[in-house]
């Protein structure tokens, strides 16, 4: 009988993993418990510490990285409340052996940071269930087995190549890496490979889409019920908005995806809100696509707005906010401006799909969102994507998240062969300029 390569201390570490709240504050909110996030990176540490891993960093992203272009509006606004939001959101690197030429150091990054809502935690000797089984500390549970079976079967593997981890925060909520991934980036913690350990259903991606989020705003005046013709009904104008953006953006997102999101205006039945704000996410695969999208978001509020004004004109309860609509409503971007990952070098697509044996993503198949894109004007790197289970199936984000021991052990394996296949391109014949430099 073969011995599982994802054992009973690798069950208990990823139960402990799932135990700890480690949702980040633009997930819970402000009056929510600090994540504790400190101390799973130290139990993850500790875990790589049998393998050899040492500390290399552990520390939460500076002030000055607030500042870097693209870093979403959220971020910014909670980071000026206080110190606290960076400080209880610290980044952990790990590095087996002595610092090696990029070119012979492979990075894998996992995050440890979930989205908000605890589910239960519990283990039926198959399913493992709780917020961030596969998003993703399952898939960092399983990284460490795949790095210990690569060094069971090649002993000297952490001294002839370099293997960094990347256990970050700042994932989740929006912030996409900006506080997390992109700092540990530009201080110089990547490798000539880099595998971001998300849920692909155990093919590698080589792409990551970039998102956007537009905030329109409705800024009016509020009036009491009984008299609603005298305020501005932002929920009305909103919901309308709402709807018709979602009937004409949709279509002209042909490389991403459109989400109309949030709608926030009041809680109570007895009064008109005059103000409000709607959400939408975009995502996209390249600048020129952003652009594009940008453009079609603003060209249809504009027509939007101008259809209210027709259909509600003659309404009235809303006569004013029809007359006023486009004087009280504006568009302003939450976030823009982040690369996406479009592909790697072809290197390390043989790498991975000859040498280790990993399927690909299909290239008709749309990509997701990940910490990936910090990658994507590197010249000296190429990074994919690559994990167990998959968002939908597993229930990442929802109620009933999981991950299956046999999601975990086949993908530990794809991570032991990917390791043992970098070690034989950097060790074997002199490199090539196809190879990593």
């Amino acid at each position: 009988m073969t011995t599982p390569l994802v054992g009973r201390a690798d069950h208990a570490l990823l139960l402990d993993l799932l135990r700890l709240p480690t949702a980040g504050p633009l997930e819970t909110g402000p009056d929510f418990p600090e994540p504790e996030l400190w101390a799973a990176q130290r139990r993850y540490a500790a875990a790589a510490a049998a393998l050899g891993f040492t500390v290399t960093h552990h520390a939460p992203a500076r002030p000055e990285d607030i500042e870097a272009d693209g870093v979403p509006l959220a971020v910014r606004e909670a980071a000026a409340t206080g110190p606290g939001f960076l400080r209880c959101q610290p980044n952990l690197v790990l590095r087996l052996g002595t610092p090696r030429p990029r070119r012979r150091t492979v990075m894998f990054n996992v995050h440890l940071d979930t989205v908000s809502g605890m589910e239960p935690v519990g283990f039926d000797g198959r399913r493992f269930t709780g917020r961030g089984a596969v998003d993703a500390k399952g898939p960092a549970v399983g990284l460490l087995a795949g790095i210990r079976a690569a060094l069971t079967a090649r002993p000297g593997l952490g001294r002839e190549i370099g293997i960094l981890i990347q256990a970050v925060a700042g994932e989740e909520g929006g912030a996409l890496g900006t506080i997390g991934t992109r700092p540990l980036v530009e201080q110089g913690w990547y490798g000539g490979l880099n595998v971001f350990c998300e849920p692909t259903g155990l093919r590698y991606l080589t792409r990551a889409s970039a998102t956007m989020t537009a905030g329109i705003r409705v800024d009016g005046d509020d009036a009491i019920d009984d008299r609603p013709e005298h305020g501005h009904n932002a929920t009305v104008l909103l919901g309308y908005l709402a709807q018709h953006l979602g009937l004409v953006l949709p279509p002209l997102a042909v490389e991403g995806r459109v989400c109309v999101a949030g709608l926030t205006t009041g809680p109570l039945h007895n009064r008109v809100y005059g103000c409000g704000e709607l959400l939408l996410n975009l995502s996209y695969t390249c600048g020129e696509t952003a652009r594009r999208m940008e453009r079609a978001v603003g060209d249809a509020l504009h027509a939007g707005l101008a259809e209210f004004h027709t259909r509600f004109g003659g309404v009235r309860e809303l006569a004013r906010t029809a007359r006023d609509a486009a004087a009280i409503t504006r568009l302003h971007w939450r976030k823009k401006g982040l690369p996406a990952l479009a592909g790697t070098a072809p290197w390390a697509e043989q790498l991975l799909g000859e040498a280790a044996g990993i399927g690909r993503w299909p290239d008709e198949e749309a990509a997701f969102t990940c910490d990936a894109i910090w990658l994507a004007d590197r010249k000296d790197a190429a990074a994919v994507v690559y994990g167990p289970g998959s968002l939908e199936h597993n229930h990442a984000h929802a109620r009933g998240e999981f991950i299956d021991l046999a999601e975990l052990e086949p993908f530990a394996a794809g991570i032991a062969r990917i390791l043992l296949a970098f070690h034989d391109t950097c060790i074997g014949d002199t490199p090539s300029e196809e190879q990593p430099s």
